[in-house]
């Protein structure tokens, strides 16, 4: 990868580097119970937000970069967020995440997120397997999981303690080789 600032999109949803005039969209969101219900984070507060977006600046600027945080944006909002991580460069190991606005739910933004972070991480990144997890209750993310092509690999039982009770999550990946084959195949 090179050291330019990272700029992603599809016809719909950019993603790009967060910018420190971003977090009071960022806290539009983060600060609501109903977003941060299944993560170990949140409600935000306006420090929380602000950190949170300056630590993704942070990340932007490291050498070796292992976190891509990007901030996500529909017909010029800033709805939410998309992250790869690289959990394990030598096994080429990343997983993904995003968060969207809630009055943006149910319109199919987190799967095209999904997806365009699953090109990044396979076609930049050389990633060769991208693993997501969630909540067994959160039943739209296990949904945009599975869209975006992905596998459930199983349950990880009392994995995260999260607001004081341990959680469960589901295990979802897709290989390199399997990405491939859905983008020949439609």
């Amino acid at each position: 990868m090179n050291d330019q600032p990272i700029f992603l999109s599809n016809e719909r949803v950019a993603l790009r580097e967060f910018a420190v005039g971003d977090w009071p969209a960022v806290h539009a969101y983060a600060s609501q119970a109903m977003v941060c219900r299944y993560q170990p984070w949140g409600p935000n507060t306006k420090i929380d937000s602000q950190k949170y977006v300056l630590q993704a600046i942070r990340d932007a600027e490291q050498q070796a970069r292992r976190r891509y945080t990007l901030a996500m944006v529909v017909n010029g909002n800033l709805i939410g967020a998309g992250e790869i991580n690289i959990k394990d460069v030598q096994h080429r190991v990343g997983e993904i995440a995003y968060v969207v606005n809630p009055a943006y739910w149910g319109q199919g933004i987190a799967t095209e997120v999904a997806q365009i972070l699953l090109k990044f991480g396979f076609r930049e990144l050389e990633i060769h397997r991208i693993q997501a997890t969630c909540d067994c209750r959160n039943i739209g993310s296990a949904k945009v999981l599975e869209k975006s092509g992905m596998t459930k690999e199983g349950r990880l039982r009392e994995h995260l303690w999260i607001k004081d009770n341990w959680r469960d999550s589901y295990l979802y990946s897709i290989l390199e080789q399997e990405w491939k084959a859905r983008l020949k195949h439609g």
